[in-house]
């Protein structure tokens, strides 16, 4: 069994190793510190980084509830995105710390699969849920732009989950200050990412204690006509939703773009919380009016699904 003092050994090494390596284009933060696990590879999915954000004041002595969060090179400094835009993790928490809202956290950025995003985050047990030509109809999606959805022709969700899990959270309790227990540990995401946030609660629920599933894109693909997705993903969660004493849910979206098509197949999914006794104590969801698909949308409302899973109070 490790003891304090090996585990300290073990924290202090790391850190040093973590933050000697691929430190020159870590991101840049506002308040905490980042440490990168640089290149992290993995049996189940290709290799990539992993951004570690630390909140001020982060205490080897003391211990955070951590939260795993998807598309991690999104989540800390605009200046480095495709789009320029980011979700402003450290500066809301920051912000929520110093009112008192929120008690320190741990957050693991896992930066996605690039080409294989859609791959990686699309649930495994919904797609098996559709008949063959349902799947075909699927795998071989197009974008709006015409490009593919998909560029392989398997799921790797389920993979992906196992990285998490069996690989990923085992090193992050390890290396870092973690309360490495169900009650303390949590997932989020938006779009594709809310909903591998949701598979991995109902997955691993005795891992993860809650989601929070921004913009979540119930389509899975990116038109709504003729799509059995949404029903296989009701159907699943009418199955295996977890209990509703022991984990909290959050959902939101807004009412333009590409949020402009959640409303109606949200409401299905409410629909399936009420019935498996979800409340207003362990179960949110919101609607933002005219926010659309984006960074700037998430990190305008990040302080909602942060509140509700690391709340100083229950009914925040």
């Amino acid at each position: 069994m490790k003891t304090l003092k090996d585990g300290l050994k073990f924290r202090i090494f790391y850190l040093l190793i973590a933050t000697l390596t691929g430190c020159s284009d870590l991101p840049l933060v506002h308040d905490g510190k980042i440490v990168r696990l640089k290149s992290f590879k993995s049996d189940f999915i290709i290799s990539r980084h992993v951004d570690v954000w630390l909140p001020p004041g982060y205490n080897i002595n003391e211990s955070y509830p951590v939260l795993y969060m998807h598309d991690g090179q999104m989540l800390f400094d605009a200046s480095s995105t495709w789009n320029h835009q980011e979700w402003e993790v450290d500066e809301t928490i920051s912000r929520l710390l110093i009112e008192e809202s929120v008690i320190p956290c741990i957050v693991v950025g896992i930066w996605n699969g690039g080409e294989l995003r859609h791959n990686e985050y699309f649930p495994m047990k919904p797609f098996q849920m559709l008949s063959e030509s349902q799947r075909d109809v699927v795998i071989n999606a197009v974008r709006m732009n015409t490009q593919s959805v998909f560029t392989a022709d398997q799921i790797y969700s389920d993979e992906y989950l196992k990285f998490i899990v069996s690989e990923l959270k085992p090193v992050i309790d390890r290396q870092f200050a973690t309360k490495p227990e169900r009650e303390y540990t949590f997932i989020a995401g938006s779009s594709m990412g809310a909903l591998i946030s949701l598979y991995a609660l109902c997955e691993y629920p005795e891992v993860f204690a809650g989601a929070a599933c921004l913009s979540t894109h119930w389509p899975g693909i990116f038109h709504v006509e003729d799509n059995p997705i949404p029903n296989a993903f009701v159907d699943y969660l009418s199955t295996h939703l977890p209990k509703p004493g022991d984990h909290r849910i959050y959902f939101d979206f807004g009412t333009q773009g590409l949020d402009a098509l959640y409303p109606p197949l949200q409401e299905k999914v409410d629909s399936v919380m009420i019935e498996k006794g979800y409340s207003q104590e362990n179960w949110r969801t919101l609607a933002f009016e005219g926010e659309d698909h984006s960074e700037d949308a998430w990190n305008r409302r990040l302080h909602f699904p942060f509140k509700f899973l690391l709340g100083t109070h229950t009914n925040e």
